[in-house]
Formats: structure tokens, C-alpha cells, sequence
């Protein structure tokens, strides 16, 4: 039977068990010690959320390739207040310097009940900030965050909430649960 781990990635950990910069405390070494695990997909060491290990290739594959379209939803804390121009073409699809995104279904949302971030998104008085909810079937590299900034919106702090069926919900950062598959 194949394994597979829910993990809430903490900010500042690569998606990787060696070869980070500070040593084993910013890879899943210090947080998963489970033999013959790895990651299905990856989330940049400034994102946070949900991140799925597995033991299974085919499931790692099922799970990562963009062929078989699993969705992943982000809750994207973004600078600035989005408008309905920005949400439409974010919804659209756009264009970014590796080619067309596919079209990302996009809510505004009201902030998330999450976990405080450490270290914590730095706050500007003058300049407002607000949250998205974004949906995508792809995942072209750091292609959230390049969204949200062709659109005029950069994201300040990006959280995976959801994989397919599976979510971070009930996971505390660096918490992690195995699931029967």
C-alpha cells in the first residue's frame, strides 16, 4: 500500500530532505523522518501549506504531472485591493514569460483564520492589503506569485490550503499526518 503524508511546510523550508543552505533546518529533514518519502510537486521556500509526500511513483505522478490536472488552491495575501479587471484576467488565463497560464478560478476572500507566520509579513500603514482565494491546474514555476504581480497585485504571503482532495486544514506548520490511499 502506498504511503501518503500531509504536510504543513513552514515558510523558509525548501521542498527537499538535503541540500539546503543552513543544513538539515531548512529542508523536510528536520520536520518528516520517514524512510522513502518524497515530495509529490514542490512549494518555494517563501510559500507555506500543504505539501504531499509519498512513497508510490504513480501517485507522485498523479499528484505532480500537470497532465492530469489536479487542482491546487492558494490563499494569496496580496497588496493592494483587487478589482474585477485584475480577478477577470486572472480568470482568463494570461500571458507570462513561459507562455499562457490556463484559466484559475479567483475569489476575493475575507482573511483566513491561519497560523501566525515567522517571521511575519512585514505591514505598511499607507498601503492596504487583502486576500484571494486562487485555483489552478498547473504549476508552472512560482506561477501564483507571477500572476498576482502581472495583475498589479503582489503577494506578500502565499499558502497552499489544498491538493486534489487533500488539505492542510487541522495541521499546525511543521505538523504532519499519513493518510491511507
Amino acid at each position: 500500500m502506498a504511503r501518503l503524508i500531509l504536510l504543513n511546510k513552514p515558510f523558509g523550508v525548501l521542498s527537499q530532505f538535503s541540500g539546503g543552505k543552513e543544513g538539515v533546518q531548512d529542508t523536510l529533514a528536520h520536520l518528516v523522518d520517514v524512510p522513502a518519502v518524497y515530495p509529490a510537486g514542490r512549494l518555494d521556500k517563501d510559500s507555506e501549506g500543504l505539501l504531499l509526500l509519498t512513497d508510490d511513483g504513480r501517485l507522485q505522478s498523479r499528484i505532480a504531472e500537470p497532465r492530469y490536472k489536479t487542482e491546487k488552491t492558494y490563499l494569496a495575501q496580496v497588496e493592494g485591493e483587487p478589482d474585477k479587471k485584475a480577478l477577470e484576467a486572472l480568470r482568463r488565463g494570461m500571458m507570462l514569460k513561459d507562455g499562457m497560464t490556463k484559466p484559475a478560478k479567483v475569489e476575493r476572500i475575507d482573511p483566513p483564520d491561519l497560523w501566525e507566520r515567522d517571521p511575519p509579513i512585514r505591514f505598511r500603514k499607507n498601503v492596504p492589503d487583502s486576500w484571494i482565494s486562487l485555483s489552478i491546474s498547473e504549476g508552472k514555476n512560482r506561477q501564483v506569485r507571477r500572476m498576482t504581480a502581472a495583475v498589479g497585485l503582489p503577494t506578500l504571503r502565499l499558502v497552499r490550503w489544498s491538493v486534489g482532495e487533500w488539505s492542510v486544514e487541522g495541521l499546525a506548520p511543521g505538523e504532519w499526518r499519513e493518510i491511507a490511499v
